[in-house]
């Protein structure tokens, strides 16, 4: 059997063994993409690109949105650190980990998870990184190298803080997270550090040929707290002439249900108007954005005059966004569209093996799309196998054509399972787990100031978009005792002072070290002690407690040992073993 060709005929088994020859070396030989992973830390949507904000300034995130496929409806999985992070690096749903928050661990949760860069290094690739990628720390042997060094655990290079603090917010007690707070500072940048190093390193790292392709992971802390950044970042944004947030609405809570009202006003915004530090914190987080855009700007640029420039995927995102004072709201931690829109930018060079074609510069997508999805999608363009468990769909059809049908929702989850956020291309749905809901028109409304769940013109909008819902919610894991911060110890031979409750409950544990029993009291706010029984020798139990009241320890014939002050967080009070 002959086949016909424009050359003339070859014999079917010759070109059957060329063809198989050919499949093979490609399969080999295939030329894969670089990633460039560039992570910017709670940057909500004030960016130029995305028109958060009419003052901000950030011209290098959008040249890099020019260049590629900007996402307008990209969200978090979760508005926080760390669920968000471990979301993206393994791929796997808060919903279904059951890592919901920040006090969480991810290897306690995910012992075996197989994080992004460790995926890329099993398949050909140099895994690297700088700065914050994860929550805090490294986890050491997901990276081939990182800087600072991996050992450490540690992501942050040297980092210049003013002295005395706080600089321009007095902390209102101990409910408050204690990096609140802003100022320019009279340094250079590189007298700075922190990002400009993190900037430094990976910009080296892409003026290098590499031996082979390179997974380079760039995470920006800022605009992240405490808002001190050197003062020509300041400079560009006069006090005088600061605007307040385009979303704020004075009386926008009145249409919310019960569990809305408890999630939107919190004390940091109230604290901040008390000491009329509103515009200052404004003028602050414009400031960190600003600086942040720079260090983007400085990896960027090592990028285009580097070796690696045409073969160079770029993914440019944010973990989750941030309040400053809409919904009364200061932080994060809420299921809002201010909250939960992200910028990401995705800029895919030319023969990639999941779109060969690559991006097309200056497109815009609007189709609801999640920060889970970058796993998928990163794997699918280097022409990797996908990796099972991803709980995200692959965007490389976006990537290829934003207006392609997309049948996905996009969920946002809060720290209590079963309250979560919900996307879709025009519409948003807020569900608490209470049964509570919010329905926006984010056309419309894109600030979301009228609620239209208690509407019966769009009961039929609501129940199409519960179907959409996930149905089942992974219940939280919570973090062992050993690995929760540490109460500090103050000992003494004197009754403790007196305890200044004031913020949320949540646990602590207490565990005793001591060779004999101990007594536990709290002190009320008149320094009275009230009992709260024993703790046996080596026991540790649980006590529901909150910000600033004070725990009080005893020998068994009540002499005093010492005292614990509980901090804005879960934590460990560690009684320490006889002197």
């Amino acid at each position: 059997m002959k086949i016909s060709c424009r050359h003339g005929s070859i014999t079917c088994s010759v070109l059957v063994l060329a063809l198989t020859s050919f499949g093979s070396a490609s399969a080999e030989d295939v030329q894969r993409p670089n990633v460039l992973f560039i992570s910017v830390d709670d940057l909500n949507d004030w960016t130029g690109c995305l028109g958060g904000h009419p003052q901000v300034m950030t011209p290098h995130i959008d040249r890099l949105a020019a260049s590629g496929v900007l996402f307008t409806n990209a969200h978090c999985a979760a508005p926080a650190c760390n669920p968000s992070r471990t979301a993206i690096m393994t791929g796997i749903s808060p919903h279904v980990s059951g890592l919901y928050e920040n006090g969480q661990k991810m290897r306690e949760i995910l012992p075996d998870a197989v994080l992004l860069p460790k995926y890329f290094a099993d398949h050909g690739y140099w895994a690297a990184g700088s700065g914050k990628l994860l929550h805090y720390f490294i986890d050491a042997r997901s990276w081939n190298e990182y800087y600072p060094a991996k050992e450490t655990e540690d992501p942050f290079p040297r980092t210049l803080y003013p002295k005395p603090r706080p600089v321009s917010l007095p902390r209102g007690g101990p409910w408050q997270y204690i990096e609140t707070d802003w100022a320019p500072l009279d340094a250079t940048d590189e007298q700075f550090g922190g990002d400009w190093l993190v900037s430094k390193w990976i910009g080296q790292q892409l003026q290098k040929k590499h031996d082979k392709p390179f997974f380079l992971a760039c995470g920006i802390y800022r605009p992240h707290e405490p808002w001190f950044v050197p003062k020509k970042y300041f400079e560009p944004f006069p006090i005088e002439g600061i605007q307040l947030p385009p979303g704020y609405k004075e009386d926008d809570l009145d249409d919310l249900p019960p569990a809305g009202k408890k999630r939107g006003p919190n004390r940091y915004f109230e604290h901040i108007r008390a000491h009329k530090q509103w515009k200052q914190g404004i003028q602050g987080y414009l400031a960190s954005i600003y600086f942040a855009d720079a260090m983007v700007g400085r990896v960027l640029k090592a990028l285009q005059e580097g070796p690696n420039r045409d073969n160079t995927i770029v993914v440019l995102w944010s973990d989750h966004g941030w309040h400053l004072g809409e919904k009364q709201h200061w932080q994060k931690f809420t299921a809002w569209r201010v909250c939960t829109r992200v910028p990401l930018i995705v800029r895919v060079p030319n023969d990639a093996p999941g779109l060969p074609r690559g991006t097309r510069a200056g497109s815009t997508c609007t189709k609801p799309v999640n920060l889970l999805s970058l796993f998928p999608t990163l794997t699918e363009l280097a022409g990797l196998p996908s990796k099972r468990g991803n709980d995200g769909p692959s965007i490389v059809p976006l990537l290829d054509d934003p207006d392609a049908d997309w049948p996905h929702v996009s969920v946002t989850h809060l720290a209590e399972p079963g309250s979560y956020g919900l996307s879709a291309e025009r519409w948003r749905y807020i569900h608490y787990a209470g049964g509570d809901e919010e329905l926006y028109d984010c056309q419309a409304d894109p600030h979301e100031w009228n609620n239209l769940a208690g509407e019966a013109e769009h009961a039929t909008r609501l129940a199409e978009l519960r179907a959409l819902a996930p149905k089942t919610f992974a219940p939280r894991v919570p973090p062992k005792d050993s690995s929760l911060p540490k109460l500090k110890w103050h000992a003494t031979d004197r009754p403790a002072p007196p305890s200044k409750p004031d913020g949320k409950t949540f646990d602590i544990v207490l565990l005793n070290q001591r060779e004999d029993p101990v007594n536990l009291y709290w002190m009320d706010r008149q320094r009275k002690p009230k009992s709260y029984g024993s703790i046996a020798a080596g026991w540790r139990i649980h006590r529901s407690t909150r910000p600033g009241a004070v725990w009080f320890i005893t020998d068994p014939g009540n002499k005093p040992l010492g005292y614990f002050v509980v901090g804005d967080r879960a934590a460990l009070a560690s009684i320490p073993e006889d002197e």
